[in-house]
């Protein structure tokens, strides 16, 4: 990792937070409803997601021991706005039945955890992969470990930050954030939301470059520029 690389990352945070403010991630009320909503939310809109959330309200399994006990054909039927209702299930299940196994039922002995234990015990449970786990880690548990998801790689990889980066290597895309960053949780979040907010406001399928706050900083919005209009 670089000094130039380091810099950029830290000034893209800067411009994103005067861009788009504070955004007050997770959408959700307390760890719980991080959990479940990391886990719906997998290949699903947060739309579908949020529908699947209130049917889990409206039937009373809204709780890890709820979800423990409901049998697995009906929490899918339960879930099924989001997508994949049947794996999905399963995979709330395990989480749940973990927490009982390891912990009594307790989620916050299980999140009290250090940062680097309790991420690899995360990754022991089926259903949980590393983008879910670092979701978990740092809205639910508060710790520092950035989230790497399908936005943040679109937008390293077109300002020309990810050369020679494959896009199945999460750990080394996190790489660049933790070498880049100090490690604060707060920050992480921060950071994760306003990525994805810029993803859906200017750095979507087709980039739209015209007004990029990023646009100087980034490989692909300097090629957009007019010849005679280029920076410098």
């Amino acid at each position: 990792m670089n000094l130039k690389t380091d810099g950029i990352l830290q000034e893209v945070y800067r411009r994103l937070y005067q861009e788009y403010g504070p955004q007050g991630w997770w959408p959700g009320d307390g760890p719980l409803d991080v959990i479940i909503g990391a886990v719906l939310t997998q290949s699903a809109a947060w739309t579908n997601v949020e529908m699947a959330l209130r049917n889990l309200k409206a039937a009373e399994r809204w709780s890890l021991e709820a979800i423990y006990q409901c049998p697995e054909s009906e929490l899918a039927s339960i879930i099924r706005p989001c997508g994949y209702f049947n794996s999905k299930a399963r995979k709330l299940k395990a989480f749940a039945a973990h927490v009982f196994r390891y912990y009594q039922g307790d989620l916050g002995r299980l999140l009290s955890q250090d940062v680097l234990p309790l991420r690899a015990e995360l990754l022991s449970i089926y259903g949980i992969g590393p983008e879910t786990a670092d979701v978990i880690l740092v809205y639910a548990a508060g710790k520092p470990s950035f989230v790497i998801d399908g936005y943040t790689r679109r937008i390293l990889r077109r300002a020309g930050l990810a050369r020679g980066i494959k896009d199945n290597d999460y750990s080394a895309f996190q790489a660049l954030f933790h070498q880049a960053l100090r490690q604060d949780a707060s920050r992480f979040n921060e950071y994760h939301a306003l990525l994805d907010q810029h993803a859906k406001q200017a750095c979507a399928r087709v980039p739209r470059c015209s007004g990029c706050c990023l646009r100087d900083l980034c490989l692909t919005g300097r090629q957009s520029w007019p010849a005679q209009a280029t920076p410098g």
